[in-house]
């Protein structure tokens, strides 16, 4: 059972060690390769990778020419990757690749794809949880794919799954739907993550919102819908409130209304802005298809 280790990572060069350990460790019994993309680190990571895969043939590695995003990484692995089975984790630590074991048995039983979901993060703090809780309630009610809560990039594929996969030229990627969308048979274990071994997440909140845009507009054109119906509900609002405006009017009873007036403006180009940005989010991800770009260039290997 040939196995392909597909490792994304960005300025881990603290990690990148430890994890060959622990990945050789549990692996001590199977013929696998360990591919990690490092993607565009402003660090040592590509060097440390080097030095590991001049002692260890087992291990390859691929740098970009610049920083193209994890779910970018991730893709470009299993592109490299030519195994029957492919397993996709983090290099910081928190897919400990003692569930790897785990993820090949439930391979044995028939399942292509088998995710994981963490049921606990050591490192995890009170706004991470409830962010994370409330952005997947929101995915879920938005998207006609159910994503599992607390799901992770933290998967086996079998090989057809991943041909399958990479059928998808999508420039905009949100991984986890796509894995969800195109179907086979899927199974799901979980796991506890423990802390990080060294550094910081590279996760901003930036980075986080921008993941959660592009899960929502990769998968669902209920926003656009969303903006459609505000307007109708503004323009029913506001033909309630002429009316009024005229029974005052012919009553005599108009006098000026600073305050009425700026709630109507506020409230009604709030709904104006919101509605223009949900629709530049959807143009944006056209006109980023349209430009046909390479998702990534490749400056060394090893």
């Amino acid at each position: 059972m040939k196995l392909s280790i597909v490792i994304p990572a960005y300025n881990e060069e603290q990690n990148i060690f430890p994890l060959y350990q622990k990945i050789t460790e549990v692996l001590n019994n199977y013929d696998f390769e360990c591919l990690f993309v490092d993607d565009g680190s402003s660090d040592n990571t590509f060097n440390e990778i080097k030095k590991i895969s001049e002692k260890d043939k087992r291990i390859k590695g691929v740098s970009f020419s610049r920083n193209f995003g994890h779910q970018t990484a991730l893709l470009a692995g299993l592109k490299e990757s030519e195994n029957e089975i492919i397993i996709s984790m983090d290099a910081d630590g928190q897919h400990p690749p003692e569930i790897i074991p785990k993820l090949i048995s439930e391979y044995k039983k028939g399942f292509d794809i088998v995710n994981t979901r963490r049921i606990a993060t050591a490192d995890a703090g009170f706004f991470k949880r409830l962010s994370s809780k409330w952005y997947y309630q929101l995915l879920n009610a938005l998207t006609d794919v159910e994503i599992e809560k607390n799901s992770s990039d933290f998967r086996l594929m079998s090989r057809k799954a991943v041909d399958a996969f990479l059928q998808i030229d999508e420039k905009d990627r949100f991984t986890r739907g796509l894995i969800k969308w195109i179907g086979f048979k899927q199974s799901i274990i979980e796991f506890e993550a423990p802390k990080r071994m060294h550094g910081k997440s590279k996760y901003t909140l930036r980075k986080m919102l921008r993941f959660a845009f592009d899960g929502i507009t990769s998968f669902s054109a209920k926003p656009l819908k969303f903006s459609m119906i505000t307007g109708i509900l503004s323009i029913f609002a506001g033909f309630i409130y002429s009316i009024y405006i005229l029974i005052m009017y012919f009553s005599g009873n108009t006098t000026p209304g600073w305050a009425s007036t700026m709630l109507v403006i506020l409230i009604l180009g709030g709904f104006q802005l919101l509605s223009i940005g949900i629709v530049g989010e959807y143009i944006s991800r056209i006109f980023n298809e349209a430009k046909n770009r390479p998702h990534f260039f490749i400056k060394e290997k090893c």
